[in-house]
C-alpha cells in the first residue's frame, strides 16, 4: 500500500474559505468553501500535480487531509 500524502487545511477568516496546502504536492494551493468541496478538488487535483511534476503512472493516490480552524468561545457574562 502506498504512504499517504500529508495535506493541510486551514480557515482562511478574511476571505471564508478553507485553504489546502502540503509539502507532499509540489505546487499545491487551493481553496473551498467547505472541507467536503475542498476535499472533492484535491482529488482531481492532486494526480493532475503530481503528473505535471514528473510522477509518472501515480494511479490511486491515498491522502490524508487536516483540518485546523481557530476560534473564540465567548462566556454569559453576569
Amino acid at each position: 500500500m502506498q504512504k499517504a500524502l500529508f495535506i493541510r487545511a486551514e480557515w482562511d477568516d478574511e476571505a471564508s474559505v478553507w485553504v489546502a496546502t502540503s509539502d507532499d504536492v509540489p505546487g499545491l494551493a487551493t481553496e473551498a468553501d467547505t472541507l467536503e468541496a475542498l476535499s472533492t478538488k484535491l482529488e482531481s487535483l492532486v494526480p493532475e500535480l503530481l503528473e505535471a511534476n514528473g510522477y509518472l503512472n501515480v494511479g490511486d493516490i491515498p491522502f490524508e487531509l487536516l483540518a485546523r480552524k481557530y476560534s473564540v468561545a465567548h462566556g454569559i457574562h453576569c
